[in-house]
């Protein structure tokens, strides 16, 4: 009977939505108006309210505000619409409860501690559940973990009668787990819903913001002292004004009564604010989230980085982060998994201090498989070539049937065995699958489990040993024991582990592996001692009380491990091959000639690590200055000049300073025997002090730290699960794939991004200047330049769309360029693209546009008149005129800043302009002024104007003003001082320019339909020579000997499966 006040629990419902249907208004307006420029402009449409400020109507700033904000609302809105989706789903879930003695179908949400369920095979865990029984021989389950690798300790006692047992992990069941492999199981409900660890383990991540949104909030307080600063220079003006020339206008503009300079100027002040505004971008903000994720999608949808064997496609996780993707400067890569294709293979051992290996070299044994015919259990999958091993195996060597004995006995690993004979293993980790496999094919088969027992078939006969402790593996111990009772009543403890670990408890210190590590291989020490009968019955006692210890049990443990795990005795050591995935040595090359530091972090001993960095062309032959470090203590470290540094005591505060001076002084740095904790600290290093963007790869749930620490995280779907995926930026299927969405696609982002916010703030800045100078006369004011449908409409419909086209399509160069020349990379790592200097001269840029844009059409509509003689100097007139100028002069720039046109840029840019005509005439338009009249008071302005000849010379005259020195300053710089993408660009179009080749060995004229023939393109002495499969046909032939031809073709080549339509002359020889 099990009594629990369920008052005090929670139920087992979730809820990770943020609203509901009555809270999502309020508190997503709150939200919104916490960003700065929403508060901005919420402020400014309350001036605007006020009729002795503003010089506005309240529309121009409400309708962009309401759009705004209805925008990142509707986002907001779906975003929690999917988790409330999601709780629904989870929390509906059916599953058998036990109630009043029988099995009932409960929903998830009704589930209370204290309940016990059963769960059946594929069935998700309920909540965390302290496992009753099950199907399998004495309780045993299998479970698919959960993606979390946060999920703390569980230390707890059971009494039943009187006696304590000690509960741990390995006795419960947790919420978000799979049953697999199991028909069926009970177990009590002891956290549920948010109390269980999964969602105790499942805060919010840390929102990653990338360089360039802190600089725009940098440059947006900037631009609000310098609206502050504009609007206080034109209050003063007004103020100067009204005392020298104010009262010359009261006659027919009388002042209200109190008012006087300094009170006219106090409300030109705000009034200024509000018409000069649009140097505040409000619509900044949501333009760069749809151009993030439009950049998400071409990640997404990209194929060439689609893995097909796994299935996999990459997968942008975050839209916050594109650009800075374009800007990595230190890349922090796990070894296996990452580089590795973490599928393990048993490739050699030592026994007894003899070496047996998977493969010699030819001038010494066979490359012949062993025959492992003899083993029934064998599995046929395991390749091996010593046939020496096999018979000293097979002759009864002592040493070497312990050797396997020992790799049968010492792991995790859980059989199965779907058909009689058919055995699966379930490894919790690839490696260790391997050696069990091995020992498997060797003849020492490891069949079953339980938790008092091991069953191993042993050349044939079937062995059971009585499991008296497990001494678990991890991060801090690196080691594995096992202590088993033999049917001869003998007790053993056998441990495998790390050479730097087991060496230390050995009864003599013999290093036999380190050779294997050299070659690159993953090495374990298996070493074994027999144990007393009375030492370890009162050891199990101590060991039984440490376990059910509430306070300190894992101090208790360690010391209790330590005290038994010394001098034992050497057997040999393992040697498991993981090769490197496709590609890595040519992602590494290229990434390093963008200039992007690599740095290895793995857990892996020093040789192993080093012999990769070999393989994968991170240390090359011509590095001779390769230093390695190692110390006891921290007053042990010496001052290193180091590409290959174990930083246990490096990492501390003393030191990190030396360790990371000197690590940025080496072409290369590999970090060996490093913990998941250590990983996240090395990064963290380099983010505080060097001030660069990060990235960090991994694909297992040891290097999730690493991944939440760096700027960007990048997990890659492998043979660890997706825990590293799930906590990732970004995710792939091939390490391989990282070159393109850093050279690429990165690249692509960094640029668009810096092109946007360039464009952006001159079509803004350029705008408002215009107001700047209008000031001077109207008297200051506050009168506007442009009708106030135009300002509405200026930054939501007329130049909304075309910069969004150029900053979600445009590219300087192709995908194959950006390979070709990695170094176009280095100008982001610098921030060349967009940075305070950029924005300075973005300013003046803007500054000089509107001085031509107000001015000139000043000038020309001074004292002018129309083709009939009837004046066309008014403010209406002037107004159409300089706004026309304006959008015309905004979308030439943008079309000088477009690299890479497309349907859609050029349908945004000619639609936009299109839709500003066909607005304008609208607005002015009888009908319109008809039936609004206070609201559209350009009547006939549209028409009148634009059918000037002398206006739109106006608009010609100020838009070369404008263009022409753009045009030429570029041309200047190029010619001066070219850039790497100026460069390239160069080449490009060089190469894209017509061949004249050279074919004399094909008689074209002799075949009326085609001929084929091989050439190569480009002509012999030019760079990337290749050869092409030409296909010829004939179009017209003209004379020019009696005996020789020109003839023009139509040719298409192909190479690699692309066709390519090349025009050729090809000068031939008629018989």
């Amino acid at each position: 009977v099990i009594i629990l006040n369920k008052m005090f629990y929670c139920n087992n419902a979730i809820k990770t939505s943020k609203y509901n249907i009555f809270t999502f208004l309020p508190l997503n307006l709150f939200e919104q108006f916490r960003r700065l420029a929403n508060a901005y402009f919420l402020f400014l449409f309350c001036l605007q309210l006020i009729p002795q400020i503003s010089s506005l109507s309240w529309f121009t700033t409400m309708v962009p505000l309401i759009l705004v904000l209805a925008i990142t609302a509707v986002k907001d809105a779906s975003d929690d619409i999917n988790r409330h989706n999601s709780d629904k789903q989870v929390n509906n879930r059916k599953v058998e409860v036990l109630l009043d003695g029988e099995l009932r179908n409960e929903k998830w949400m009704t589930v209370q501690v204290g309940d016990i369920i059963k769960l059946e095979n594929n069935q998700f865990v309920t909540a965390d559940l302290l496992l009753l029984s099950s199907s399998e021989p004495l309780n045993l389950v299998y479970v698919e973990t959960p993606p979390n690798n946060r999920l703390d300790k569980f230390k707890g006692a059971l009494t039943v009668n009187q006696n304590t047992f000690s509960l741990d992990n390995d006795k419960l069941l947790l919420r978000g787990c799979t049953l697999r492999n199991t028909e069926w199981c009970f177990g009590l409900v002891i956290f549920g819903g948010p109390d269980t660890k999964l969602m105790q383990n499942s805060g919010k991540t840390t929102f990653k913001r990338t360089s360039i949104d802190h600089l725009m909030n940098v440059l947006v307080l900037s631009i609000f002292g310098f609206l502050a600063s504009m609007c206080s220079a034109l209050a003063i003006g007004n103020a100067v004004w009204e005392v020298k020339d104010g009262s010359t206008f009261t006659v027919f503009l009388p002042r209200e009564k109190g008012a006087n300079a300094a009170l006219t100027s106090f409300l030109t002040f705000w009034s200024y604010v509000i018409v000069l505004n649009t140097v505040v971008p409000i619509s900044l903000y949501v333009s760069v989230e749809i151009i993030r994720l439009g950049n998400s999608f071409f990640i997404n949808w990209d194929r060439k980085m689609y893995y097909p064997k796994n299935d996999t496609p990459a997968q942008a996780r975050t839209t916050t982060l594109n650009e800075e993707l374009g800007q990595i400067k230190y890349i922090f890569s796990d070894k296996t998994g990452t580089l590795t294709q973490n599928i393990m293979a048993f490739n050699k051992c030592s026994i007894n201090g003899k070496a047996y290996v998977k493969n010699k070299d030819k001038n010494n044994i066979s490359f012949k498989r062993v025959d492992f015919s003899w083993n029934q259990l064998a599995d046929p999958k395991f390749i091996f070539h010593d046939f020496s091993l096999v018979e000293t195996v097979r002759e009864g060597n002592q040493e070497a049937n312990a050797f396997f004995r020992l790799l049968a006995l010492c792991h995790t690993v859980m059989p199965e065995e779907k058909k009689e004979g058919e055995l699966f293993y379930q490894a919790q980790s690839p490696d260790e699958g391997a050696l069990v496999t091995a020992a498997r094919n060797f003849g020492f088969v490891f069949r079953s489990r339980t938790p008092e027992t091991i069953t191993v078939v042993e050349m044939g006969q079937h062995v059971t040993y009585e499991l008296l402790a497990v001494l678990d593996f991890n991060n801090v111990r690196k080691r594995m024991s096992v202590i088993v009772r033999g049917p001869d009543g003998k007790i053993t403890l056998y441990c495998k582990g790390a050479d730097t670990i087991l060496y230390e408890r050995l009864e003599s210190n013999i290093c036999t592996e380190s050779e294997y590590a050299g070659d690159g291989l993953r090495t374990l020490v298996l070493a074994y001692k027999d144990l007393d009968e009375r030492y370890m019955k009162e050891w199990k006692q101590r060991h039984h009380l440490a376990s059910i210890a509430m306070d300190g049990r894992e101090e208790q443990l360690d010391e209790l491990y330590e005290e038994i795990e010394k001098d034992l005795v050497l057997l040999g050591a393992t040697a498991v091959e993981d090769k490197l995935q496709d590609g890595v040595p040519q992602t590494i090359e290229q990434l390093a000639k963008a200039d992007i530091k690599i740095w290895v972090l793995t857990g892996d001993k020093q040789e192993t690590a080093e012999n990769i960095g070999y393989s994968c062309n991170m240390l090359r032959e011509e590095m001779k200055e390769i230093f390695v470090v190692a110390a006891n203590t921290a007053e042990g470290t010496p001052v290193m000049s180091t590409s290959c540094l174990p930083q246990a005591y490096a990492l501390d505060k003393s030191l990190q300073m030396e360790l990371l001076r000197t690590a940025c002084m080496c072409q290369t740095v590999i970090c060996c025997r490093v913990t998941p904790l250590q990983k996240a600290q090395v990064v963290q290093l380099v983010k505080k002090y060097k001030q660069a963007i990060t990235l960090a790869i991994g694909d297992g749930a040891n290097d999730v730290s690493m991944i939440k620490a760096a700027h960007i995280g990048v997990g890659i779907s492998g043979q660890e699960g997706m825990q590293a995926v799930l906590s990732s930026d970004f995710s792939f299927g091939q390490f391989r794939y990282l070159q393109r969405l850093l050279l690429v696609h990165g690249r692509w982002s960094y640029l668009r991004m810096c092109k946007f916010l360039q464009y952006f703030f001159y079509k803004n800045f350029t705008f408002t200047f215009v107001h700047f100078w209008y000031a001077f006369f109207c008297g200051f004011s506050a009168q506007t330049v442009y009708d106030e449908w135009f300002i509405t409409l200026y930054n939501l419909v007329y130049t909304a769309l075309p910069v969004l086209g150029l900053s979600i399509f445009d590219q300087d160069v192709n995908d194959r360029w950006s390979f070709q020349y990695p170094q176009l990379y280095a100008p982001g790592q610098l921030n060349q693209y967009f940075n305070k200097k950029a924005f300075v001269r973005c300013m003046m840029h803007s500054c000089y546009s509107s001085i031509i844009l107000f001015f000139i059409p000043w000038a020309a509509m001074y004292d002018t008149v129309r083709d009939d003689g009837k004046d066309i100097a008014d403010y209406q007139s002037f107004a159409l005129l300089a706004q026309t100028c304006l959008i015309i002069v905004v979308s030439a720039q943008l079309c000088l800043d477009t690299h890479y046109w497309t349907a859609v840029n050029q349908f945004f840019v000619w639609g936009s302009l299109a839709a500003y005509f066909a607005v304008t005439f609208t607005m002015y338009s009888n009908g319109m002024f008809l039936i609004f009249t206070s609201i559209f008071p350009f009547i006939g302005t549209a028409r009148n104007s634009l059918n000037q000849p002398n206006v739109w010379l106006t608009i010609l005259l100020a838009s070369l003003l404008c263009i022409l020195p753009v045009v030429a300053f570029r041309f200047i710089v190029i010619q001066l001082r070219p850039t790497i993408n100026d460069k390239v660009r160069e080449n490009m179009r060089k190469n894209q320019r017509f061949y004249s080749i050279d074919w004399a060995f094909l008689n074209c004229c002799r075949s009326p339909a085609h001929n084929q023939g091989f050439f190569k393109f480009p002509p012999s002495g030019r760079s990337a020579e290749r050869s092409f499969l030409l296909t010829c046909h004939p179009v017209r032939q003209e004379d020019t000997h009696s005996n020789e031809k020109y003839m023009h073709v139509h040719a298409h080549a192909e190479t690699d499966g692309n066709t390519h339509t090349v025009c050729l002359y090809i000068h031939t020889h008629i018989a």
